[in-house]
């Protein structure tokens, strides 16, 4: 089964990190995914750019394109693990490594409905 691991930030809070503080959570969290890349379980994973850069396509027809993400609560999801186990308790310990490195941060575990893989698409980082 296919798990998502949303992760939620207080975005003023990680904003506010010097660029060492921030390059320091990445490295942690880059350490923790190796072992579970390694493991075969770890899938796609992305941190999101900030949620101002960030657009919602909603109404009818073509839609209406509107500024930001408009999140009712406190968190913002700041970006994504995609990971594979046979149980939810195993996604749900992933989770907790992940958390270990970045404690500030609430972590959602979803189920995925649908996966539909990529083939080589995003294989080199985005200009931003």
């Amino acid at each position: 089964m296919l798990y998502a691991i949303l992760a939620y930030h207080v975005e003023d809070e990680v904003l506010a990190w010097s660029p060492a503080e921030d390059a320091a959570v990445v490295a942690k969290v880059i350490e923790v995914q190796a072992p579970l890349r390694a493991s075969g379980h770890l899938g796609p994973a992305a941190r999101l750019d900030d949620t101002q850069k960030a657009r919602t396509l909603r109404g009818p027809g073509p839609g209406i394109v509107l500024d930001g993400p408009f999140a009712e609560t406190k968190e913002q999801l700041l970006g994504f693990h995609l990971v594979e186990y046979d149980t939810e308790d195993e996604a749900i310990a992933a989770a907790r490594l992940l958390r270990q490195v970045n404690p500030s941060a609430v972590y959602e575990i979803r189920p995925v409905k649908l996966y539909v893989p990529a083939d080589g698409f995003g294989a080199t980082p985005s200009k931003g």
